[in-house]
């Protein structure tokens, strides 16, 4: 057995919403002692690092209520249940920019806050677009960008790009050289 593991002893669900629920779980510690742990779970998110065939970048220009600002951050969005990531991927890159693409590849996914929560992302890149239509959500207002590497760096800079999975797509994208 893991070292490192913590046996759950019970749990309580505390908030069941619409994009996450909140789990207080009670654990029995690798020494034996117990604790408690605040789990936030999510089903899953996707991000789409999508570059035109004016080799820009597209990004996304939103307000995000949890951080009382407005920022700049690649095509994401939530899987529904049982949603391919893939499939997910294609919807919210057209429903966000208006372009669409069957052309994705999967680039990599990572856990977005694993002290707290389960949020698991996966992103994809595409070069090859074609134009398809904006069909935000009811609830959802943004501005499309096209902007260079250079332009990219200059919003992480000025804290426009402050989110990771948008800091990692420019560093994926300066390593593979892909919008020299």
């Amino acid at each position: 057995m893991n070292k490192f593991f913590e046996k759950t002893i019970s749990e309580k669900t505390i908030f069941n919403g619409r994009i996450i629920d909140l789990v207080v779980k009670d654990v029995e510690l690798p020494d034996g002692k117990t604790s408690k742990r605040e789990i936030i779970n999510h089903p899953g998110a996707v991000a789409v690092i999508a570059v035109t065939e004016s080799k820009k970048l597209l990004l996304i220009k939103q307000f995000r209520k949890p951080l009382e600002k407005t920022i700049v951050e690649i095509p994401a969005g939530k899987l529904e249940k049982g949603e391919d990531p893939l499939e997910c991927a294609k919807r919210e890159l057209e429903e966000e920019t208006g372009y669409k693409s069957n052309e994705l590849q999967a680039v990599t996914s990572f856990y977005t806050s694993p002290g707290f929560a389960d949020e698991l992302v996966h992103i994809y890149f595409t070069d090859k677009l074609e134009l398809g239509k904006v069909s935000l959500d009811e609830d959802e207002f943004l501005d499309v960008m096209e902007v260079t590497i250079e332009e990219a760096e200059e919003l992480i800079e000025k804290q426009l790009i402050h989110d990771a999975k948008t800091v990692y797509a420019i560093q994926y994208l300066k390593l593979k050289g892909v919008l020299k």
